[in-house]
């Protein structure tokens, strides 16, 4: 990796590149800096010291720390995300929408035109639900009218920039700018929760107590990061071969080839849509002020709340994990069977002379598929359930409470790889442009 960032730095067109991405993550880290105009701190600074591990931290290491700060950028990119999870998910229920898709460019810049207006009215959605949910409890200065209005436009503006900056880092920068905003935001979070873990684990020690936990704590990082790598990196390759034509004199065809499916086929998605589900009756208790008390409701919230999960003092609470990993396979095979569909496979390849080998084209070809992406897609999300009971048993057992988790290293790990990946090919186009000028 430190490779192929040295080699392309030597580069100049992508050197201007990397130096241009870098100075828009200053401007967005610049931005999440800047507190929204009546939003009173010491309230911000309170509450979250009430929900320490709860349902917000998640979202508040997607923002960078923007969200427990009330930034401008407090709902950083996640209306974006959003909208373009709801715009692929209706590609699927509205026909025209799926011509769009298959139309090429111009149909995928169509949807993404929709996807702006989309994401722009979340987040109206959003900052109004907050504004007015939190601003009753002490979040604004002074509530009313104005103060409301000032933070619904404060914060869906930031939004709206942030989604320009991420299509402007795609566009004249490297790799996809809403990753890198998204990776970034996450990575700065990250040296406060080491010194939280410092604080907790080492600080006043004994030596040999204090490096015992160094090594465990550091073990217990790589041996999550190298499994997410394995997981990100691993796929299923289905062999193709392709039938011999006859063109005039020519054969042409004959060629193998391969079906590549990643065993992770849904990515993060199956995880923050689990998480979001069940932390979502948590969110609204928490906009009325019921987030504790006593009583089988909030039984069931403390049940549903992932910092409750592996208590040894309340291990019954830990019969919400059971839901979650429950959906986090639903969820794996509803959003797979969205993105990846084996009869459109199937007939590409039937109609490119292609078929698998020991297998008929048409609904056998279909059958086989299925068979062997149900198998993947199982496989896949138990993988993502093992890196989340990891820091979900740390934080029970242990109290480690940290803002990133398995959800934050399957993001750092899929984003660095894509961005190498990006990277690489830019060096390779311009190699082979440098032989072909030579040449001439």
């Amino acid at each position: 990796m430190f490779k192929t960032f040295r080699n392309a730095l030597k580069i100049e067109e992508i050197r201007k590149k990397l130096f241009y991405t870098f100075l828009m993550l200053i401007v967005v880290r610049f931005g999440s800096q800047l507190p929204t105009p009546g939003v009173n701190p010491e309230y911000v600074k309170q509450f979250f010291a009430s929900q320490t591990g709860d349902a917000f931290n998640f979202f508040n290491a997607l923002t960078g720390g923007s969200f427990e700060s009330m930034s401008i950028f407090a709902l950083s990119i996640s209306p974006y995300i959003t909208s373009s999870i709801i715009m692929q998910l209706l590609t699927i229920a509205i026909p025209k929408l799926e011509e769009m898709q298959k139309d090429g460019e111009d149909g995928r810049k169509k949807i993404n035109k929709y996807s702006r207006f989309v994401t722009v009215g979340l987040a109206v959605i959003q900052s109004t639900a907050m504004s007015v949910a939190f601003g009753r409890q002490g979040l604004l200065l002074e509530y009313n009218f104005w103060n409301v209005a000032v933070v619904v436009l404060t914060m869906t503006a930031g939004s709206a920039f942030l989604m320009w900056a991420g299509e402007r880092i795609t566009e004249k920068g490297i790799g996809n700018g809403i990753s890198i905003i998204l990776l970034i935001n996450i990575l700065s979070s990250i040296p406060s929760d080491f010194v939280r873990l410092y604080a907790q684990f080492m600080q006043g020690k004994k030596i040999w107590i204090a490096i015992l936990a160094a090594v465990i704590i550091i073990a217990i990082i790589l041996f999550v990061t190298i499994f997410v790598v394995l997981l990100q990196g691993g796929e299923r390759k289905i062999a193709v071969q392709y039938s011999q034509k006859v063109q005039g004199r020519k054969t042409v065809g004959g060629q193998s080839s391969h079906i590549p499916m990643k065993v992770n086929t849904a990515g993060v998605i199956p995880v923050i849509f689990a998480s979001s589900l069940m932390q979502f009756p948590i969110l609204i208790a928490s906009f009325f002020g019921k987030s504790e008390g006593k009583g089988f409701g909030y039984e069931i919230l403390y049940g549903l709340n992932s910092n409750n999960w592996f208590n040894p003092d309340k291990f019954y609470q830990t019969w919400g994990f059971i839901i979650y990993m429950v959906l986090t396979v639903a969820f794996a095979y509803f959003y797979t069977s969205i993105t990846f569909n084996p009869m459109e496979i199937a007939n590409n390849l039937k109609k490119s002379g292609g078929f698998v080998p020991g297998i008929r084209p048409g609904r056998p070809t279909i059958d086989y598929l299925a068979r062997i992406l149900n198998y993947i897609v199982l496989v896949g999300a138990v993988a993502l359930i093992i890196v989340q009971t990891i820091p979900f048993f740390f934080n029970g057992w242990f109290g480690a409470a940290v803002s990133f988790g398995g959800t934050s290293l399957i993001i750092i790990v899929g984003v660095v790889l894509e961005t190498i990946s990006q990277i690489e090919s830019k060096m390779l186009v311009r190699n082979y442009s440098g032989f072909l000028n030579s040449g001439k």
